[in-house]
């Protein structure tokens, strides 16, 4: 095999790859431009942008970004943002992804059918609340509170029991029957004799 072909044999080209980590000097893409090029091409880029409309109404023009404006200065503004937006969960830190939890507690628990079912995921939130108070990965601290189980039990069945008498009355009466049907019919007839 010649010097040449071997040079060009991208196996050859791949194990030495492998084994100096680098590619080629032939081969190395390489960027001949000056920081003056790569401005003006910036600028270019920019500006046939503008022309084309792509910057017009924005939803933030001409307004501070959200986060970055007030007396609080907060390092991840923008990921906070993300999450808020796109409405994902399990990506926050455990003290947040509590506090989230935390504030939906009576929602997640009416959702539940049985008082069993109740107490695991009480049992399971104070878990997860006590194991993250004792992981020393930093984050922010984990404020929330764990909850009595007893208590989250007895104001299950009371919400529970309102949301039946809620739903109890919002159903409409049932139908009449036949007999109340021709009874009330004879009433309106009656009456339009009078």
């Amino acid at each position: 095999m010649a010097a040449g072909q071997a040079a060009h044999d991208p196996r050859v080209n791949a194990a030495r790859y492998r084994a100096e980590g680098a590619l080629p000097a032939a081969d190395a893409p390489r960027d001949n431009r000056t920081a003056v090029e790569m401005r003006a091409w910036a600028r270019t880029a920019i500006d046939q942008a503008i022309a084309r409309g792509d910057f017009d109404d924005l939803p933030l023009a001409g307004k501070p970004l959200p986060g970055l404006a007030g007396d609080t200065v907060d390092p991840d503004w923008w990921i906070r943002g993300l999450i808020e937006r796109e409405g994902l969960t399990g990506l926050a830190p455990p003290a947040l992804a509590l506090r989230t939890e935390h504030t939906t507690f009576e929602q997640t628990l009416d959702a539940l059918f049985s008082e069993a079912a109740v107490r695991a995921h009480v049992d399971d939130f104070n878990a997860r609340i006590i194991e993250a108070r004792r992981q020393l990965r930093g984050g922010p601290p984990v404020v929330t509170p764990t909850r009595d189980v007893d208590d989250e039990v007895l104001r299950w069945h009371r919400r529970r029991a309102e949301r039946r008498a809620r739903e109890a009355a919002a159903v409409p009466p049932p139908p009449p029957t036949w007999r109340e049907r021709r009874a009330l019919r004879r009433e309106l007839r009656r009456r339009r004799r009078r």
